[in-house]
């Protein structure tokens, strides 16, 4: 994805209108590559230079842009401002829209540091032909600095601009259950792009999930969604590619075949990380996503369950290890019932209130935990006295759960605290 169609992106993810915000070009991204997708030709129009052109438009024109002076015209309504070669948080951008005035929000000091401005109610900066927007906006903070020479309630009054504290932008990410503070950063050189990779890479994983998707699984994540960002492969695909291989291991775990069976558990494993990164940083996240991804989680561990035990009962269903994974299978029912509660009422995920959720969700009864767990029993030798862990282990997960929605059923107001 070209940095210009993740600019885009951002733009339509943070719901700002289009014809709202201005982009700079600048040496560096005067040559992007200008191929872009239907549905961004089809929805997006951008302000480039003086003139709003279609995306189509600029796509065809794009190698003969000269850079015009920015922001040099009065302003009939409000105005975005940020630079192409820059990688912007779209809670950021959306956070600038919500707001009245004219702000400016600047990243860190140093050769990746970029701004976006916010204009309101007056012209925009004077014009300065090849001047940055950061550089645009330290002067008119400079002046009014001269003019204002003081602080007040946290943010500089500067004539017409002020800064916003980055701080006190809200960081919590309800999806990903953790704080991201927000970024934005300019993508200078390889180096610069390389770290952004990995930096958004990180940011979308969760705060708080078991631990071999937070300590096992990442080095195998980041080298297939690395190659099939760049290759556009969409994460529909490779969703449903994982509910293939899912159902391909139950009768391989019925019949003993455990080798195959557990090779494809553990694709199924690390795929099931790959296409939730793939799709929310290649801006494809979609309700079947969501739906293809999740409703796999939800279905196939007991259908596994069923399955080692009819292996290990040798297909008799009265055996004592195949009626174990009856309940099993009520024990696990209830426990998504139970942490569907807790966010249905509380407004958060029971795994990410509090730091001891944070830490339980790292071992608690789920599919990355009980399949090593099975695993190594057989490896062991023992894989029926095992098989009882975890089902105990599936019950104290339920008990644990079932206390903590009793203890938070009247903390309704957490929600509007983590995210303040």
């Amino acid at each position: 994805m070209t940095l210009l169609e993740r600019q885009l992106h951002t733009i339509i993810e943070a719901g700002l209108d289009p014809n709202e915000v201005y982009v700079q070009l600048s040496s560096e991204t005067a040559n992007l590559p200008s191929l872009l997708p239907a549905d961004l030709l089809r929805r997006l129009s951008v302000r480039w230079g003086h003139e709003r052109r279609t995306v189509s438009e600029y796509r065809t024109t794009l190698s003969q842009t000269v850079q015009k002076e920015p922001l040099d015209k009065p302003l009939n309504e409000p105005l975005l401002a940020l630079e192409a070669d820059a990688v912007v948080d779209s809670r950021l951008l959306r956070h600038l829209g919500e707001r009245s005035g004219s702000w400016v929000a600047r990243g860190k000091a140093g050769k990746t540091q970029t701004a976006v401005l916010r204009f309101e109610g007056e012209d925009p900066l004077p014009p300065s032909t090849g001047v940055r927007l950061p550089e645009l906006a330290e002067r008119s903070l400079q002046a009014g600095r001269l003019q204002a020479g003081r602080l007040q309630a946290g943010r500089l009054q500067a004539g017409r601009l002020q800064e916003v504290v980055l701080a006190e932008v809200p960081s919590y990410i309800r999806k990903l259950r953790r704080d991201l503070p927000v970024y934005l950063f300019r993508i200078v050189d390889k180096a610069s792009r390389d770290r952004a990779e990995r930096f958004l890479f990180w940011s979308n994983y969760k705060g708080s999930t078991d631990f071999f998707t937070k300590y096992v699984y990442p080095p195998l994540v980041w080298r297939a969604v690395r190659p099939l960002a760049r290759w556009r492969v969409h994460p529909n695909v490779i969703s449903v590619f994982n509910i293939f291989i899912t159902f391909l291991a139950v009768p391989l775990f019925a019949y003993g075949y455990w080798i195959s069976a557990f090779t494809l558990a553990y694709t199924m494993s690390v795929l099931d990380s790959v296409d939730g990164k793939l799709a929310r940083l290649t801006f494809t996240a979609s309700k079947l996503g969501d739906i293809l991804d999740h409703g796999l989680d939800i279905i196939h561990p007991p259908v596994w369950y069923f399955a080692w035990a009819w292996a290990l009962s040798s297909g008799i269903p009265s055996a004592p290890v195949f009626q174990l994974a009856v309940w099993m299978a009520v024990f696990y029912v209830l426990d998504r019932i139970v942490t569907g509660l807790f966010s249905a009422r509380i407004g958060l995920s029971i795994h990410g209130c509090t730091s001891l959720d944070e830490r339980m969700r790292t071992f608690i009864s789920r599919r990355n935990i009980n399949v090593p767990l099975f695993m190594l029993g057989l490896l062991l030798g023992i894989p029926i006295p095992v098989f009882v862990t975890i089902v105990v282990w599936q019950v104290a997960s339920l008990g644990f759960h079932t206390l903590r929605l009793v203890q938070f059923w009247n903390r309704k107001h957490l929600l509007g605290t983590m995210e303040s």
